[in-house]
């Protein structure tokens, strides 16, 4: 099938429909009225169809004319993007940047440096995704992401990529308070603990082995999607588990949870701030920007 359209051929009933008239449109396309004639006649008789209206003093579109520039000027559109993209890859600059971050981090952090990046004009597409546990290092090492923000535990080994360490994470074991386990004695002894289900926050990794922590072998679990899922389960007594420092505190001082010692603590988790080698400038402006934010402040 050949292809009948231009792109100059767009610009120029673009030109004309703005204009009102051929010769206005052909002074700002910087073209002699003839050329715009010319290219407007030769479509005309390639679609097969009239496109304006010469009845009158004023250049018109007919029906047909009018749902071809409607749809054409999406076209032009399109084609100027992709012109503007092409040459952001030749000058180094991504077209497009995926951010992950950790479900143990409050999302909007990144918001200011959002809002600082966009008044940059890099033109770079930004998609932030939501991961959970060992997700966070999947997204990077599989190439769903570019960034991985408050990515916990061991990196996995290979390479292609860069961390820094931004802090740690303290869990506290928390049960509801009409939970059984709230009036047993502290410390809580994996015996107890197991006889209660465990809510877990189910892993996002779809290449690298799932991660689980603080469940015991053989212990019921209630899989919900995120920490947030979690915190709301063992509110309501679905289940029990460890939950951040800080989140667990702050339901713990209004009632809703109650911190609970164990005989066996779940360890400190290091937390960090991973990203691809290889990035490209508007990549590097954000890595830089971001390792200037307290994590602390954020953690839920």
């Amino acid at each position: 099938m050949t292809i009948k359209l231009s792109l100059e051929a767009l610009e120029v009933i673009d030109a004309i429909a703005r204009k009102g008239s051929f010769a206005a449109a052909a002074e700002s396309l910087y073209k002699v009225p003839s050329a715009l004639t010319y290219t407007v006649r030769k479509l005309e008789e390639d679609l097969g169809v009239n496109l304006f209206n010469r009845s009158g003093h004023r250049a018109t579109l007919t029906e047909a004319g009018a749902e071809l520039l409607n749809e054409g000027r999406n076209l032009l559109s399109a084609a100027s993007e992709l012109e503007s993209r092409v040459k952001r890859v030749a000058s180094g600059v991504e077209t497009d940047l995926t951010i992950a971050v950790s479900d143990l981090f409050d999302i909007t952090i990144i918001y200011p440096v959002l809002d600082r990046f966009y008044a940059q004009k890099f033109g770079t597409r930004i998609k932030v995704l939501r991961e959970v546990f060992g997700g966070s290092w999947d997204a990077l090492i599989s190439g769903r992401a570019d960034i991985s923000l408050g990515a916990a535990g061991d990196p996995p080994s290979g390479g292609g990529y860069t961390t820094k360490a931004i802090g740690t994470i303290e869990f506290y074991y928390a049960v509801a308070p009409h939970h059984p386990l709230a009036s047993l004695p502290e410390p809580l002894q994996n015996v107890d603990i197991m006889r209660y289900r465990a809510v877990s926050a189910a892993d996002t990794s779809r290449n690298l082995p799932p991660r689980t922590s603080g469940i015991l072998s053989g212990q019921d679990v209630l899989t919900v999607p995120d920490m947030k899922a979690k915190l709301d389960a063992q509110i309501a007594g679905l289940g029990v588990g460890y939950l951040p420092r800080k989140l667990a505190e702050k339901h713990a001082e209004c009632g809703e949870l109650i911190i609970k010692r164990v005989a066996e603590p779940k360890p400190v988790a290091a937390t960090f701030l991973a990203w691809c080698s290889k990035g490209g400038k508007a990549q590097q402006w954000l890595i830089k920007e971001l390792q200037q934010l307290n994590f602390n402040d954020v953690l839920l």
